[in-house]
């Protein structure tokens, strides 16, 4: 398992690292640049405000049917005419909350209208991983990777024609960007339709009250977990803007850090998609699964420790390059972010893990723990250290809830994770700010190529520390 686990990690990661980084560099960075920072900060808070309703967009159905489709792949003819239908209801009511409460919370057109169409692309984006749940379910891991970067390579086409072809008169809106997701996700969706439609043959929706009633009652704590999660981690962006007098423009500013902290989360969820259908089969048939927990647990963060590191030293030279707005202020802000990306990275592991063996209960005490804080946290620094402030929160609240999954784990199944390892990635992060600290002073030596030194040294530092193996990687280099 461990040897399929990193032959498809690899494919993953190569397919996404391929694509995502020259949307988020070539075509997100461009449009922040070239919208005003109001424009693009009123965007990141109704974006975040859309997603504190997920709960009722996804209500945890695409964990829950995940898990069911990896251990019990007949279901799927069953489920999928049903699910499609309670999906419908589910996404019809969560346009109906979001649109009232924008109302309710002050948003007016042309705010409004924005807020629609970001709505929408929630729901397609809410199908989209659902339709993709049934095809890694199913075990088609590598057609899952190329649909998960179909819509940004959509996106790329889209927006750079929109950007550097004319297409359209007048400068480059806000509003272009948005919907050039709505047709990027649904474009995308419709493939994942197809996709699935092969497997399983013609699809006859259904309609059957006590078997969506018992699909809720199943996904229930699946959704409250979404609920929680969703809301700690978007909080932030909404609370800049609603609490600060400068908020939208504050908000774009933190925006710009926070987009570089979801491109490294983007890693944590591709482990995460990948390994909750193997978690689950595993565990269905009674299989050790502290090998493979372990082995992905070390490998992710390796490349956080080394992100971590590379961003401490070049902070501000890296939001320079990227952001006409970029300042040592939005370096700070990156820097705390990406601390908080070593705790999210290690959550992505442990609680994939712990959603597989179903301890859904006592993980969403951990995550309300968590939304406590985080609100606790930002109530506070926001308003004494603004958008800084924000990423100081975010840092504690993910520490937290990274800390709480690996007691739950130990607990539960069983891990065996202490000192000893503890000590190897302190000493992993103490060599790597070493080696950094001599990369920086050489005057010859330009950042970026400064940054990529050190972020490809973490691979070769932790082999000696044998957080990663040369046999698993031989075998990788086997396999293909």
């Amino acid at each position: 398992m461990k040897r399929e686990f990193l032959i498809n990690i690899a494919f993953l990661l190569t397919a996404n690292l391929l694509i995502k980084p020259f949307y988020l560099f070539g075509i997100d960075r461009t449009v922040q640049n070239t919208v005003s920072e109001a424009d693009y900060g009123l965007y990141f808070a109704l974006f975040n405000f859309t997603f504190l309703f997920q709960i009722v967009n996804d209500f945890g159905i695409q964990n829950y049917n995940n898990r069911n489709i990896s251990q019990h792949r007949q279901l799927l003819q069953k489920y999928f005419p049903n699910i499609i239908v309670l999906k419908g209801l589910l996404s019809f009511t969560y346009l109906l909350l979001v649109l009232g409460f924008g109302l309710l919370a002050g948003y007016t057109l042309p705010y409004f209208s924005l807020l629609a169409v970001i709505a929408l692309n929630q729901v397609l984006l809410s199908l989209l991983l659902y339709l993709r749940s049934n095809v890694s379910g199913l075990g088609m891991y590598r057609t899952d990777s190329l649909l998960s970067v179909t819509d940004r390579l959509l996106l790329i086409v889209l927006c750079g024609a929109l950007l550097w072809g004319e297409v359209l008169p007048g400068p480059f809106q806000i509003q272009w960007f948005v919907w050039a997701h709505t047709v990027a996700l649904g474009s995308t969706a419709l493939l994942a339709f197809a996709v699935v439609r092969k497997k399983m043959g013609a699809v006859r929706l259904r309609f059957s009250r006590p078997f969506l009633l018992m699909l809720l009652r199943e996904s229930a704590p699946y959704a409250l977990g979404i609920f929680l999660m969703s809301a700690y981690y978007r909080l932030d962006g909404i609370m800049i803007e609603r609490l600060l007098p400068e908020g939208q423009a504050e908000a774009g500013l933190y925006a710009s850090a926070y987009r570089l902290y979801e491109a490294s989360n983007m890693v944590g969820f591709l482990f995460a998609s990948l390994l909750l259908p193997l978690f689950a089969r595993m565990l269905a048939k009674g299989e050790e699964v502290e090998s493979l927990a372990l082995l992905s647990f070390q490998l992710i963060m390796v490349g956080a420790l080394s992100l971590l590191a590379g961003v401490y030293f070049f902070r501000t030279p890296i939001m320079e390059a990227l952001y006409d707005s970029g300042s040592a202020y939005s370096g700070r802000i990156l820097l705390y972010l990406c601390c908080s990306f070593v705790a999210v990275a290690g959550t992505y592991i442990f609680g994939t893990l712990l959603v597989a063996n179903n301890d859904l209960r006592p993980l969403n005490r951990i995550f309300a723990w968590g939304l406590g804080i985080n609100l606790a946290l930002n109530a506070v620094l926001i308003p004494w250290l603004k958008a800084e402030g924000a990423a100081m929160a975010t840092c504690g609240t993910q520490f937290f809830v990274l800390a709480a999954e690996m007691r739950l784990a130990r607990r539960t199944l069983g891990l065996r994770f202490g000192a000893v390892l503890a000590g190897k990635f302190a000493l992993l992060l103490l060599l790597l700010v070493s080696w950094g600290a001599w990369l920086s002073a050489q005057e010859g030596l330009a950042w970026y190529w400064a940054f990529a030194t050190l972020l490809l040294s973490g691979t070769a530092l932790a082999l000696p520390l044998r957080l990663i193996h040369w046999r698993e990687l031989l075998a990788l280099r086997r396999a293909s």
